[in-house]
């Protein structure tokens, strides 16, 4: 097991922030991740349109998976329309406490 962050962004809309968020949930959960921390980072305008959206609600997850288990729950997150964008970074196991 390998620890990430995954930055995460929805609409802002309540309804489908937390539609989206708990479906992120339920996806690691699936794939037998393991959510440390979640940090809100509230809502912020992204600086190009996605999914006709020109606000977004952004969330950071720390997580530990198994990184043969990535590619499909990336493929997961792909189908997830309440799910603007998404991104892995992998952290530095020198650097985590």
């Amino acid at each position: 097991m390998r620890k990430y962050e995954l930055m995460t962004i929805y609409p802002v809309a309540d309804d489908k922030f937390k539609a989206g968020s708990d479906a992120v949930r339920a996806v690691l959960s699936e794939f037998g991740a393991t959510i440390e921390k979640e940090e809100p980072f509230g809502d912020r305008d992204l600086t190009h349109e996605v999914k006709k959206q020109k606000r977004g609600r952004f969330l950071l997850f720390t997580i530990s998976a198994n990184p043969a288990k990535l590619g499909d729950i990336d493929r997961q997150f792909k189908l997830n329309d309440d799910l603007l964008r998404f991104l892995f970074v992998k952290l530095d196991e020198r650097k985590v406490s």
